[in-house]
């Protein structure tokens, strides 16, 4: 790894560096913070994020912010998975923010194969077959059958031939995966919710 060669300077204002948390994924503008000198317009601060407090190394080129440490991770959190669903899809999206993106598209596969088995699927089966049972089974929309094809593609490239996967190839896969356990998991999740507030209201007397 590169060394940063610039000189740290004392803390002091540091507006309009805006960046995204690696942490907790809030976009942030700090009003205080380190930074070094000025080397050809390249400029790197230390921050500490508003929201949770967490540290984080900016790296700015003539104003232009080119790399934070700790990255943020792709994806959003989803809310309604079981809890095995739930550790892989946390690796799946940790994996992305340290660059491991081939990583991340495994652990997305293997994400695929749990739901389907969750899901009634027989056990010991090959990845393409847990791909069409979810989609046989209306897990999957009609229209996203060509993200299917994509999301099997890549997985056997990674799985089976030797190719590194790039931050597309997670990107593209952690925004499948994440839109597949919304439709499995979270909409079923909010809608149980609701019913447990509304009948909690009726017992209450409230509307």
């Amino acid at each position: 790894m590169e060394k940063f060669k610039c000189n740290w300077q004392s803390v002091g204002s540091q507006a309009n560096i805006r960046y995204k948390c690696g942490y907790c994924g809030t976009d942030t503008s700090p009003s205080n913070g380190w930074h070094t000198d000025n080397q050809n317009g390249l400029i790197g601060y230390a921050l500490i994020c508003t929201y949770c407090n967490r540290p984080s190394f900016v790296e700015t080129q003539s104003n232009v912010v080119l790399k934070t440490t700790p990255s943020v991770v792709f994806g959003n959190q989803v809310n309604g998975l079981p809890d095995d669903l739930q550790q892989l899809y946390d690796e799946a999206r940790k994996c992305t923010s340290i660059g491991a993106h081939t990583s991340a598209v495994l652990t997305c596969r293997k994400i695929l194969m749990h739901v389907a088995v969750e899901k009634g699927a027989p056990k010991g089966k090959g990845f393409i077959d847990y791909v069409d049972y979810l989609a046989d089974n209306n897990y999957i929309p009609p229209d996203g059958r060509e993200w299917v094809d994509h999301i099997r593609s890549k997985s056997n490239e990674a799985n089976h031939e030797i190719l590194i996967m790039d931050i597309k190839d997670s990107d593209d896969l952690i925004s499948f995966t994440e839109m597949l356990l919304r439709l499995v998991y979270e909409f079923k999740h909010r809608l149980k919710k609701d019913t447990i507030n509304t009948d909690t209201k009726k017992e209450n007397g409230t509307n």
